[in-house]
């Protein structure tokens, strides 16, 4: 098994494919949820150490500023990426998370495909395109985690 982080822009799927993930059984950390990330938006680092000192097996989902200082920890950095007209779609029918319902947002989400997600594709280790049914998504990356072992 490995570390395996899952990065992307908003509605690119990341925590649609954690849960299918966590249904296969695979421990699995959700960063929009809880108190993964502080107010200012970036992951508790103190926390997100802990957990990678601490466990061997986990995969984490989120997007924020300071992910880069653990890419190290990491086997495994998997980018979702869509095109930005399946992720406004996403953002605006989903119903876990109300971020992408207003147009500033959406606008702004636009503006991070532009500029984050080229950064994200930098670090990332591989990347798939989450249009494909969540199913060979979560196949593609359950081959990651099984070919660490």
């Amino acid at each position: 098994m490995a570390k395996v982080l899952i990065t992307g822009m908003s509605g690119a799927g990341k925590s649609t494919v954690l849960a299918a993930l966590q249904a296969r059984g695979y421990e699995t950390i959700d960063t929009d949820y809880g108190t993964w990330t502080l107010a200012d938006g970036t992951w508790d680092e103190q926390r997100m150490t802990e957990l990678l000192a601490t466990e061997q097996n986990v995969i984490v989902s989120g997007t924020v500023e300071n992910q880069g200082n653990f890419y190290q920890c990491f086997e495994h950095i998997v980018l979702l990426s869509a095109p930005l007209h399946v992720l406004l779609e996403r953002v605006r029918n989903r119903t876990n998370n109300s971020y992408g319902k207003t147009p500033e947002q959406q606008s702004q989400i636009a503006a991070y495909k532009q500029s984050i997600e080229p950064l994200l594709r930098e670090g990332a280790t591989l990347e798939l395109d989450s249009q494909a049914p969540i199913e060979e998504i979560a196949d593609c990356i359950e081959k990651l985690l099984k070919s660490s072992k």
